[in-house]
């Protein structure tokens, strides 16, 4: 008996029902929630040096270094920020302090110890100059994902491309900004921001990472006013991880006297 037909609708069968393994995209949520704890959540916390050089739209350069903590509730939950500032003069010991919150505006406090005042930043200045910089008071918690809507509007190899729009336009003053997500360890890479009339006009993308600890770190970032010139560029080092920082140390009473985990 020739066996040979079925054989062949044996081969037939299995072709076509035998589970085909699809590698699908994840749902955006995913990916900005993933994205959100690459960013600003690795470890239980954190500490870095900074230096940040400002060079305005004549080239002309001034610098800040500073030392930021920064301690987390839960991945993708509340979170605490201090930063102490070393150099130079005009800006030494001063104290600005952050408790990141989720579901409603985050509390932000400015030390100025020439004034010897403690001032409250409100949510309207959150997208105001960071001493000075590119950088805004918002850069250095990072915007709640809830705080905008997002699509995916592209993928390829390397990134998700993603859209984000303020949930409250009248609060900001973009009007829209696109945020490139690395794919192999969700690190966001890039973001354009558009204003009310769809001018890009705002850059900031991470220039170089590496792994500390086991954790994708950004070691050196680039903020650039896309119209009318100037950038700050943002060097991190002596970066560690799980450290065991205190609650106590991001409390107003140390807006006063840094303790020494700042000061070192």
């Amino acid at each position: 008996m020739n066996n040979r037909p079925v054989l062949l609708l044996l081969v037939f069968i299995t072709l076509f029902i035998t589970p085909v393994t699809v590698h699908s995209t994840p749902e955006v949520k995913e990916i900005i929630n993933k994205a959100n704890n690459a960013a600003y959540y690795a470890g239980d916390d954190g500490k870095a040096q900074v230096t940040m050089t400002i060079t305005d739209s004549q080239g002309r350069q001034r610098t800040r270094e500073f030392n930021i903590l920064r301690r987390d509730s839960a991945d993708g939950g509340e979170q605490q920020f201090y930063v102490y500032f070393k150099r130079p003069s005009d800006v030494r010991n001063m104290v600005f302090m952050v408790h990141k919150h989720i579901d409603r505006d985050d509390d932000r406090w400015l030390y100025l110890p020439a004034l010897s005042l403690v001032k409250r930043i409100a949510a309207s200045d959150n997208r105001t100059s960071f001493v000075g910089s590119h950088f805004y008071y918002e850069d250095v918690s990072g915007r709640p994902p809830l705080a905008d809507t997002h699509e995916l509007i592209e993928e390829n190899d390397t990134y998700y491309v993603i859209k984000n729009t303020p949930r409250a336009p009248d609060s900001v003053e973009f009007s829209s900004y696109t945020v490139w997500v690395n794919k192999s360890n969700f690190m966001p890479m890039r973001a354009e921001y558009s204003n009310k009339t769809g001018q890009k006009y705002r850059l900031v993308e991470a220039l170089e990472v590496k792994t500390i600890q086991g954790f994708p770190t950004v070691v050196k970032s680039r903020v650039a006013d896309l119209l009318d010139g100037g950038e700050t560029i943002s060097e991190f080092s002596n970066i560690t991880y799980n450290i065991g920082l205190d609650e106590d140390i991001f409390t107003e009473r140390y807006l006063h006297r840094p303790p020494r985990e700042a000061r070192q």
